[in-house]
This record gives structure tokens, sequence and C-alpha cells, in this order.
């Protein structure tokens, strides 16, 4: 083997050296500059979460709401639309909020995780729409009080006129009615409602 192939031999060996030197360092940056990226990420989550959970007024949070885990309380509710159960076990009306929910597929217990949260924010995070005087399906329908029915509202078996800026407390029985009942057909659904268990 003569002088000029051996130098070729290690002019090749050079280059393949220094090309797969500079192939590792560009491996090495892009794998340095998606682990920042990630960090980054998990990093900024973090801080969402610590924030939610312990500042009231947190990102998300409905307004007047305490931290995220101020409360633990648990209500039993009743909907009944002309003597039929309007059931929230389905997963359409699932935790849809971290603050008040229903949750493992019971449609019967409002579980309240913050303080200064009312039932009128439970159901517009279910998309029902609810005043004095109306009750409205997510569908649009609506059921209005009217001359022939009437929408009512009791919680622990004491009528009210409106239950939307009310906050449950743990152990509340709350019922909302529509339609021509008699004063015997609400003492039973109070009934029922007081028989309900509460799912902890």
């Amino acid at each position: 083997m003569g002088r000029k192939e051996r130098r070729e031999r290690e002019e090749k060996r050079e280059n393949y050296a220094t090309k797969h030197s500079a192939q590792k360092k560009k491996e090495t940056l892009i794998a340095i500059g998606v682990l920042s990226v990630i960090a980054v990420i998990v990093g900024y989550a973090g801080y969402l979460f610590l924030t939610m959970t312990e500042t009231p007024g947190g990102p998300g949070s409905p307004e007047g709401a305490g931290a995220l885990g101020s409360e633990h309380s648990h209500a039993a509710l009743l909907v009944k639309i002309f003597g039929d159960t309007f059931e929230f076990a389905s997963p359409a009306f699932q935790i849809k909020s971290s603050w008040i929910h229903f949750e493992g597929n019971d449609g019967t217990t409002i579980h309240k995780h913050a303080t200064g949260i009312n039932l009128g924010y439970l159901f517009e995070t279910l998309a029902i729409g609810l005043d004095d005087q109306c009750y409205v399906f997510p569908d649009g329908k609506q059921f209005c009080s009217s001359e022939d029915y009437k929408l009512r509202f009791f919680i622990n078996s004491e009528e009210v006129p409106d239950i939307r800026e009310y906050e449950i407390m743990e152990g509340d029985r709350v019922l909302i009615v529509y339609g021509a009942e008699t004063p015997e057909e609400i003492k039973a659904y109070l009934l029922q409602l007081d028989n309900q268990d509460l799912i902890k």
C-alpha cells in the first residue's frame, strides 16, 4: 500500500469521524431542545395546577369561588318534570366542573368542592337553563310556569322562590318540580328525596 492510498484512507477516516461527531452533536442539541420544551410545558402546567387549587379565582374558577378543595359537601337532588324523574347519571352530566358536579355515574348526589359555589353555577355547567320561571333542557325544550303548570323549588322540604343563589350544605335535599302536582304528590316527592342515599 502506497503513501497516497494510506493518506486517502486516513482522510476518509477523519471525514467519517468529523461527520459522525457533527451528527452526534446535532442529535444531542435536538434532544436538549425537545427536553427543554417538555420541561417548560410541565412547569407551566404545574403552575396552573397550583394556582387553580391554592388560590381563589385561579384560572377557570367561577366568580366568587373559594380555592378548589376548600369544601366538600354533598346534597341530594331530585328533578320531576310532569312526574318523570330527570336523571343526571348519563355521561353528558358527569363532572362538567371541578367545583361542583355529579360523579361516578350517579345522578342524584351533588358534590361541591369549593366555597362560594351556588346551584345556578351547577346548572350552567350542565347547559341547563334555570331561572325562577323556566327549566330549559340542553336541547332547548322549555318548561316554564304558566296558568296550568308551575316550576317549584324545595330545599329541605321548604318551598323557596328560586335556588340559583343557594349554596348547598352537607346533607341538603333539593327538589325541583314542574307540573300541576297536588300537595299529596309533592309530599310523596319529598319523601322520595329524603330516602335518596348520598353517594360520597
